[in-house]
């Protein structure tokens, strides 16, 4: 029992570890302007919220769904609808992973649809994280506390169970969807990153969400880009270079002028 707890407490402790190494190692790429979606400049200019307070804004968030995730596992003693036992399979670890991910990317495709669509959450909770209309790593997770739960912690705790992973493949699982979504918002265009040639949800996509022509469109996150096309609230885009440097995800002309 004490190592399985062991394994819960990490899965709740190392993404957030994760979180803040690859946030940084993206805050040291981020003078490569040729490979910016935004200048330094707009970074500045247009965010509406300082980095100081975006890290207490984090920082305070994970504290909150640390304690709450570790009080869940208390109460329902770790196992609640999950295998305590560790698969040997690759077959069945896959399974587990790609469940997990297609239970995340439900859930928080329609609460976050939801919450632009509800005029009052959007104005009370959500808009919060779009106060950075230039995404950048550390920004990921800034949102309002009892979004930060209703998201992250509801969907992570669906994941978990729903897939039926043990608590030592969610440590994997959670650092995995960690390392996903400060990729989205990292604001960089890197060639050869992986998680772009795998994924179409990639920092281009999540970033034509964050403009004011995309808040209606490209929902899904973190992983695929299944609901938005399935429901209409996908926004096609091409990726231009910038005469300045860098990298514009330009949508396409008749979305523009929707």
């Amino acid at each position: 029992m004490g190592f399985a707890v062991s394994d819960e407490l990490l899965g709740t402790v190392v993404p957030i570890v994760v979180y803040w190494i690859y946030s940084g190692m993206y805050m040291c790429l981020g003078s490569f302007e040729n490979y910016r979606l935004h200048s330094k400049s707009d970074e500045e200019e247009k965010n509406l919220v300082s980095k100081l307070t975006v890290v207490k804004g984090v920082l305070f968030q994970q504290l909150l769904q640390a304690a709450v995730a570790i009080l869940l596992f208390t109460v329902t003693g770790g196992h609640a609808g999950a295998s305590s036992q560790q698969p040997s399979s690759f077959i069945v670890l896959a399974s587990q992973f790609v469940t997990a991910m297609l239970v995340m990317d439900t859930w928080q495709y329609f609460l976050h649809r939801y919450f632009h669509e509800n005029k009052f959450l959007y104005r009370h909770l959500h808009s919060r994280h779009h106060r950075l209309v230039v995404p950048y790593a550390f920004g990921a997770l800034y949102n309002h506390p009892l979004e930060g739960l209703l998201l992250d912690t509801v969907g992570g705790a669906l994941s978990f169970m729903l897939s039926g992973m043990s608590p030592r493949t969610s440590i994997y699982f959670f650092s995995f969807a960690t390392i996903k979504t400060v990729d989205d918002h990292c604001g960089l265009m890197l060639p050869g990153n992986p998680l772009h040639i795998f994924f179409r949800n990639n920092s281009a996509y999540h970033d034509v969400h964050h403009q004011l022509y995309g808040s209606k469109y490209n929902f899904s996150q973190p992983f695929f880009v299944m609901w938005d096309r399935i429901l209409g609230t996908y926004m096609p885009y091409s990726l231009e270079k910038r005469a300045e440097g860098g990298f514009e995800a330009r949508p396409t002309k008749e979305f523009k002028e929707d």
